[in-house]
This record gives structure tokens, C-alpha cells and sequence, in this order.
């Protein structure tokens, strides 16, 4: 009725009563029960204690990390290089760089590097492509190329964070070079190889203003870089901080170093050597970040070595020291 202000028994739709809300139903009483004991450090996401527990277990297994090899990334957003000319595209055929095609123009003349050339990537399962000469000369955007061309995808950088996790499976101190500020991919490649020579466990190279692991890098690394991860960092300040935070003393080459290789004493610890350009050295803000900066003894008139040469002497520096 409409004179009637209340309701009582107001109906559901299904038919029964609605009746008055008294209390929480128990739904207080539910939020309030415990979620149990807390698990062990070991076993709670993202605790260091769980992460080392990963790596041992990884460690035993004999398996490389899937976490890390997960975060690859392949180039960082960097569009496929193409390898013209025949000498350096049998250079790289030669180096095992990685490649997906080699283009070939109709009607080149035959000789003993396009026959190489041919040979060995059919060896390593690279299409071989026969290609009208307008469109190899497309490919190579003007550029001579005498009929060859070698088709390389980007390079698959590792996460800077799996050279820790690889150091740690290896047992043995950790030993990461980083570049600050090196743009000569040739240097790159040559700080590559002595790396893999001396014992280390990675590189990591800065994402801006720094040579990337083009395909001269991985031929002047003589296949190293097949073994060896290389690591980008978005921000190598920030990198070293965290190496730093892991255990990790960071020691930079300087010319004018606060202590000369000779008396060097960190080389038995985990480290990061950190090798700046050839020009500028290491940068402020990396050189502040720096446990320790290391210069080294010239008995000559040269001011300075090239940045790849001067990271191969403090490496075999440091697998001296780590040998005895």
C-alpha cells in the first residue's frame, strides 16, 4: 500500500525473503585468519637466500641458467647487418659469425673466395641465395659488394645480471669486464677474446655511444664471442652499483691510477675491470663508482696502450696472481 512506509520481507528475485543484513556473515572472521607459518628464506620469491639456493641447485644439476638465458635479448631493437665483398664476407664465413643468408649475384665470376665463400656456408646451413645483381645492389644500398653478401641478424645480448649467476656456477672468482665508452668494434672483439683466454666470464658493453657486437666484433674475437656472453647495459653506473652490491670490487684502468698493476692485491677477488675509451678514459660518473682505479707501469715513451691491449695485460695480470 502507499501509505505503508515500510517494507518488511522485501522479496529476491528467486523468491525468498531478503530479511535484514546482521553482522559480517563470518567474512570478517575469514580476513582475519593467518595465512600459516612463513615459509623459509630460501623458499620465499626473490630472497637472496632463494636465489642462492637456485643457483646451487642449478649449480649441481650441471645446467646453465634458464632464468638468465630467458632475458636474451636479441639486438636490442638493431635491424639485421649486411657483410658486402667477398674478402670479409669469407672472413666472417671463416670466424663462424652467425648469419642467415648468403646473397649471391647471377652471373659473378667465379673464384676461390666465392667458392669459399659458398662452400662454407653450406657447411653451416646458411641459405644460399642466388640473386639478380639489381637487387643484391639494393641490398647493399649502393655499396660495392663484387657480387657477395652476407646477411647477419642482430646479436643476442645477454642480461647483465646472468654473468653474475654464471660466475657463481663456475666456483671460481668472478672475473666481468666492462667498456666504458669503447666505440671500435675491433677493439671490442679483441677485449672478447682475451677474456674467454684469461678466464673471465663475461663483457657488458653500455647500450649508448659504445661498439656493439657487430660482425667485425665477432671476427676479431676468433669465435670467442660463440662461448663468451656479452652483456648490455641500459646504464652502466648503475650496472656496476649492482656488481658492487653483489660482492664484486670494481677497479677501473686509468693512466693515472691510485695503484699501479704491480701492486695490484684485488686480483684474487670477484671483479669487474672496467676499460674506458681510447681517448676520454673512464667517464665521471663510472670512475667514481670505482672501488679503485689501476694504472699500468710503461718502461717507454708511449703515454697510453689501445684500450683492448691494455685490458689483455691486466687480465693475464690477474690469471697470474689467480694461479698462484
Amino acid at each position: 500500500m502507499a501509505g505503508n512506509s515500510k517494507r518488511r520481507g522485501a522479496m529476491r528475485k528467486d523468491g525468498t525473503k531478503k530479511g535484514m543484513v546482521v553482522g559480517s556473515g563470518g567474512q570478517r572472521r575469514r580476513g582475519l585468519q593467518g595465512k600459516g607459518p612463513t615459509p623459509p628464506a630460501e623458499m620465499r620469491p626473490g630472497h637472496p637466500a632463494a636465489r642462492k639456493a637456485s643457483r646451487g641447485s642449478k649449480a649441481g644439476s650441471g645446467g646453465r641458467s634458464t632464468t638468465a638465458g630467458n632475458r636474451r635479448r636479441p639486438g636490442d631493437g638493431e635491424t639485421p647487418e649486411t657483410v658486402l665483398g667477398r674478402n670479409p664476407v669469407v672472413e666472417c664465413l671463416r670466424a663462424g659469425v652467425p648469419a642467415t643468408a648468403l646473397h649471391v649475384a647471377i652471373g659473378t665470376t667465379t673464384d676461390e673466395r666465392v667458392a669459399e665463400a659458398v662452400h662454407l656456408a653450406a657447411d653451416a646451413g646458411i641459405s644460399i641465395l642466388e640473386v639478380p645483381r639489381n637487387d643484391l645492389d639494393r641490398i647493399a644500398g649502393g655499396a660495392l659488394h663484387q657480387g657477395l653478401a652476407l646477411q647477419v641478424p642482430p646479436y643476442a645480448y645477454a642480461h647483465p645480471d646472468e654473468l653474475l649467476e654464471i660466475a657463481a656456477e663456475s666456483g671460481d672468482p668472478g672475473l666481468i669486464v666492462a667498456l666504458d665508452g669503447v666505440t671500435d668494434p675491433r677493439n671490442l672483439g679483441a677485449v672478447v677474446r682475451s677474456v674467454g683466454a684469461f678466464g673471465g666470464h663475461g663483457v657488458v658493453v653500455p647500450q649508448r655511444r659504445a661498439a656493439g657486437m657487430t660482425a667485425v666484433a665477432w671476427r676479431t674475437s676468433a669465435g670467442t664471442a660463440a662461448r663468451l656472453p656479452v652483456a648490455r647495459a641500459t646504464n652502466l653506473t648503475r650496472t656496476l652499483r649492482e656488481y658492487a652490491t653483489a660482492g664484486f670490487m670494481i677497479a677501473g684502468l686509468d693512466a693515472e691510477g691510485s695503484v699501479s698493476l704491480d701492486d695490484f692485491e684485488l686480483a684474487t677477488d670477484p671483479l669487474v675491470l672496467v676499460v674506458g675509451s681510447e681517448g676520454k678514459g673512464l667517464s665521471r660518473l663510472v670512475k667514481q663508482t670505482c672501488d679503485v682505479t689501476v694504472s699500468i707501469p710503461m718502461a717507454g715513451p708511449v703515454e697510453s696502450l689501445n684500450a683492448s691491449v691494455a685490458a689483455g695485460v691486466v687480465l693475464a695480470e690477474i690469471a697470474r696472481q689467480r694461479r698462484h
